[in-house]
């Protein structure tokens, strides 16, 4: 693998003049404004007979600015300034490529390097515009130093409202980033920004890789929110989707040159048969420069941080995952069913990353368990500094789902928070997006379902399935963010046990926002108890951030007690006792511990717990040897 990789490189620096140059692609391709006012164009179009340009510029001529042929199927134009001056194509001009295809039939497209594309509420198709302002904007505000804790944020702009409709760039900016930063998350990962015609795809089918969303505002608001956030500290990863891409093929990549060979494998095997999405030739030059160059563009022009790659495991593999199970043989990982092309992509890409803004941060959402994912590439591996525990959330559903209390296997669940590769780091989670979408449920929703909306007033008694509901939202949060992995994420409200699913419009809700949005208000009503999940959660990342225990080595787990339901580990100088009993508390429990002083109790009042715990009393242990300690006390 580092072989194919290593000569990928070296091709890329003897006929490209090195990776510095090939990735700035972005600034070459599409159209692109000059200093002098003209306006240069560059399309790859294999498949076409003639390419031109159109738009409001040349009153939507197809024929009067045709592009030049050039070889390896790329195609340029240059269109001098106005007489005055003036830019041959101004800010704002609506645009389209048009391609004569081999059957001679004329294709308006928008171009795969456009940076703004707009939908009109009257219209079904997006328009291409030209978006070059006056003045752009400008960053004030250095990016974070890289980070040793991870504390994810997972957030998306146009849900982070409490109003049924699609929220704005601005809004999560100055209502959106506060509350993310009080709460102790450090990094917000950003899902579908990258343009998408159908909104309730979540971003997934992309059609417009170099465009920010323009549903949300602007690419100068989208820039703001970066800057903004880096001020506060924050670090932004964007959610980046080069698994596959959108069948659209009005407003996306899909048969741009009339072929459906272009950017994409033909055939059977450029289509996703669970997704109904394209899939993208990576052993095509000019698809590695055109995925390269996106990721470099995200990093430069809007000063992301990093990103996590959607889909990897649909990529590693010919069968994209389907209809298998990954048991962890070897077997699984290598032969020729692993999609070679495909991994010496993600090589290349965390190795420009690395080369060119090391400070930057990959994630790979990986369920296969690849060997060395997330090792350097010089040592044969992908490249990643982290990928998703993915087998964690699908733990703790299987447990709530079919389980008794009384049932719950400590030592499994220990097994899972703690079975990962030995030096490849990853980001636990008890739940993310994929358990809020409709079809399924979040922990909480899971844990109190319908008494969500009868029973989570503080003036109504707590009733016994509220009672368990929230102990237990707190307690997997926590043993989840200390016990299973270097890095921790929350999707945006689940920190708080957010009623309902979320569910985007479309025909089948009557195009309805009523559970595409995030009740933020919920946690400032101090008569309902989401606020003590609320409060719970931002202390426990305020703990992290004060001890650390993120960057720390794994834990040492001195008890998981089958019959007590009580799990115990030691991580960064800290000691967490966890009682998964459903009805036994225990007076003079012995643990192993040096010194005893709470610093986080789930059943302290301010968290909706019952108070049991005396917090001003220090312990001192004593020679009394347990679990393979020589120290330990009564608790």
């Amino acid at each position: 693998r580092y072989s194919l990789f290593y000569n990928h490189l070296k091709n890329i620096e003897e006929c490209e003049g090195g990776l510095d140059k090939f990735t700035k692609s972005y600034k070459t391709f599409g159209v692109n404004q000059l200093l002098e006012g003209g306006i240069y164009c560059r399309e790859w179009a294999p498949g076409a007979e003639a390419v031109f340009l159109a738009g409001d510029f040349n009153g939507w001529n197809p024929f009067s600015h045709p592009y030049k042929k050039l070889e390896y199927g790329k195609w340029e134009l240059f269109i001098p300034p106005g007489e005055d001056g003036c830019p041959a194509v101004p800010h704002g001009s609506k645009l389209k490529v048009v391609i004569r295809a081999q059957n001679g039939a004329l294709l308006y497209r928008i171009s795969p390097w456009a940076r703004y594309v707009v939908r009109d509420e009257d219209k079904v198709n997006y328009d291409w515009v030209h978006w070059n302002p006056p003045q752009s904007y400008i960053h004030k505000h250095p990016s974070p130093k890289r980070l040793k804790s991870l504390r994810i944020y997972e957030s998306h702009v146009g849900i982070a409202s409490p109003e049924g409709k699609v929220a704005s760039y601005k809004n999560f900016t100055y209502n959106v980033l506060p509350r993310i930063k009080d709460l102790g998350y450090n990094c917000v990962q950003l899902m579908a920004i990258m343009e998408h015609a159908y909104y309730a795809s979540f971003g997934y089918q992309v059609t417009s890789f170099f465009a920010a969303s323009s549903r949300y505002g602007t690419p100068d608001d989208l820039k703001e929110m970066i800057d903004v956030a880096h001020s506060m500290g924050i670090t932004v990863l964007l959610d980046v989707v080069h698994s596959h891409a959108s069948k659209n093929s009005e407003d996306g990549l899909n048969q741009f040159d009339g072929t459906d060979s272009c950017f994409f494998h033909s055939g059977y095997r450029g289509n996703h048969q669970l997704w109904d999405s394209r899939l993208f030739d990576y052993a095509n030059w000019e698809v590695l420069r055109f995925l390269l160059s996106n990721l470099r563009m995200w990093i430069e022009d809007y000063r992301f941080d990093g990103f996590r790659f959607d889909g990897v495991t649909s990529m590693l593999y010919h069968h994209h995952g389907i209809g298998t199970g990954f048991s962890g043989d070897y077997n699984e990982y290598f032969g020729l069913h692993v999609d070679e092309d495909a991994l010496c992509y993600l090589m290349l890409a965390n190795h420009m990353i690395n080369s060119l803004h090391p400070e930057c941060i990959t994630i790979a959402e990986d369920v296969s368990g690849m060997p060395a994912l997330c090792r350097p590439v010089a040592e044969g591996g992908g490249g990643f500094d982290y990928r998703l525990a993915m087998a964690i959330p699908d733990k703790w559903i299987q447990i709530i789902k079919e389980l008794k209390d009384e049932d719950w296997n400590m030592g499994n669940i220990v097994h899972t928070l703690t079975n990962r590769r030995y030096e490849e780091k990853y980001i636990a989670y008890a739940e993310s997006h994929d358990q809020a979408l409709v079809g399924d449920k979040t922990l909480a929703f899971r844990l109190m379902d319908a008494e969500m909306y009868t029973n989570m007033s503080v003036l109504m008694p707590l009733t016994p399935v509220i009672d368990r509901g929230i102990q237990l939202h707190k307690m997997i949060r926590l043993i989840t963010h200390t016990l299973g992995g270097e890095s921790y994420l929350n999707f945006m409200g689940n920190e708080f046990g957010h009623p309902e699913w979320l569910d985007f419009p479309r025909i089948g809700n009557n195009e309805s926002y009523h559970y595409a949005r995030r009740q933020f208000n919920l946690t400032e009503d101090d008569l309902l108890r989401y606020k003590f999940l609320n409060a719970f959660d931002r202390d426990m990342n305020r703990l992290e951030e004060r001890f650390g225990w993120l960057a720390s080595p794994q834990a040492y787990v001195s008890e998981k007690h089958e019959a007590n339901k009580v799990i115990a580990f030691e991580r960064a100088g800290l000691v967490f006792i966890f009682n998964f009993h459903p009805y036994q508390s225990y007076v003079d429990y012995r643990v192993v511990i040096f010194k005893y002083k709470i610093l986080l109790d789930s059943d302290a009042g301010e968290y909706g717990g019952h108070q049991r715990l005396d917090h001003n009393t220090e312990y001192f242990s004593e020679e009394y040897p347990h679990n393979y300690r020589p120290h330990s006390l009564m608790v």
